[in-house]
């Protein structure tokens, strides 16, 4: 015997439950939300909790990037240093290329 059932034979029965429902919701929904409210809290606060972690996580990496990209670009000055070094004291040493006084 399926619920179905029980609702298509006893119009009785049916109209029993819609009068409980009616009568109960009332009183039962402020139960339930008072139970709710700390649980619903809780969720929040710790979405809060959560949420301010993640900045900080955020702010962080972003501070360890900035140096990361800081030291690349002082090794690539550093490069293009040495490099533009390079061929003018090859120029100086190689020989013919000397002015004698």
């Amino acid at each position: 015997m399926a619920v179905q059932d029980i609702f298509k034979g006893n119009v009785i029965a049916v109209l029993g439950i819609g009068i409980v429902a009616a009568v109960l919701v009332p009183i039962a929904l402020p139960v339930v939300a008072r139970a709710a409210k700390p649980f619903a809290k809780a969720l929040v606060k710790s979405g809060i909790i959560v949420y301010e972690k993640g900045r900080e996580a955020v702010a962080e990496l972003g501070e360890v990037m900035e140096d990361v990209v800081a030291e690349a670009k002082a090794e690539i000055e550093q490069e293009h240093a040495t490099q533009a070094m390079v061929p003018a004291t090859a120029a100086a040493a190689k020989p013919g290329t000397e002015t004698t006084s």
